[in-house]
């Protein structure tokens, strides 16, 4: 739990725990270890714990079997993309590992981004304890600029028309939201419908380093925007005092 701060009413602290469980901490780390320090820092914090390739790769399923033993929410960032028979398989088998939330590559089409579903569901139908996982497709990478998604990527046009154009093809396909910028969240929306999940990473507080993200917001400003969930990476790791930064995050995304 959140710790009330004086004499909050049940509404103030109901929703600063309902921010918590917005937030998504990036556990961006080589090893268990590193990342297990993390997680008892945040001890008592509902956040999201977020689970990258890097880390998913060296520690495995039982790390994340772990998480939800402790109570956690997962969501496994694996970003597939491949054929659509692939991913169909790759999708029953992170709903059998009882993740919360994992990403396909919306450029893989909308016949991969079904194949993802169907495996899911398959997963969940053979199993009566476990659910659909909320299943999320990646537009543009934060990183990627309008210069880079032109002259590398080779998509003419601006950023904003591709992130909408792929999430409707997500939203055709069944899928549950998308991965975007904030700065996209509400042209989404309103493309989309509000139900419509939005999980945005570049957030940076006021004052942070913009690091290798080009497309970045404020988490009140994400919160306003309409962002469904922020994920937050080296603003909480790389704090001297992870703790504060999540509380510090999540009263900001509170207070807007």
């Amino acid at each position: 739990m959140v710790t009330p701060h004086g004499h909050e009413n049940i509404g103030q602290v109901e929703k600063r725990e309902e921010m918590a469980g917005r937030l998504m901490v990036a556990l961006d780390y080589p090893d268990v270890a590193q990342a297990k320090c993390l997680i008892g820092k945040l001890e008592g914090i509902p956040c999201y714990m977020k689970v990258g390739m890097q880390l998913f790769y060296a520690a495995g399923p039982d790390f994340i079997r772990e998480l939800k033993a402790h109570g956690y929410s997962v969501f496994l960032d694996v970003k597939m993309h491949d054929i659509p028979n692939t991913v169909r398989g790759g999708a029953e088998s992170l709903t059998m590992l009882g993740v919360d939330m994992f990403n396909v590559h919306a450029a893989g089409g909308t016949a991969m981004m079904a194949a993802a579903l169907e495996g899911a569901a398959k997963a969940a139908s053979l199993h009566p304890s476990l659910r659909i996982p909320l299943i999320i497709a990646v537009t543009q990478l934060t990183s990627t600029s309008q210069e880079i998604m032109n002259t590398e990527i080779g998509i003419a046009g601006a950023v904003t028309d591709t992130v909408v154009r792929y999430a409707k093809l997500a939203a055709e396909a069944g899928l549950h939201g998308v991965v975007a910028s904030p700065q996209e969240a509400a042209v989404i929306s309103a493309a989309c419908g509000p139900e419509f999940r939005t999980v945005t990473p570049g957030i940076r507080p006021a004052g942070s380093s913009m690091d290798d993200q080009s497309r970045v917001m404020t988490p009140g400003q994400a919160i306003l925007q309409g962002s469904h969930f922020l994920v937050v990476g080296r603003p909480i790791t790389a704090s001297a005092d992870p703790r504060q930064a999540a509380l510090n995050i999540i009263e900001e995304m509170s207070q807007a």
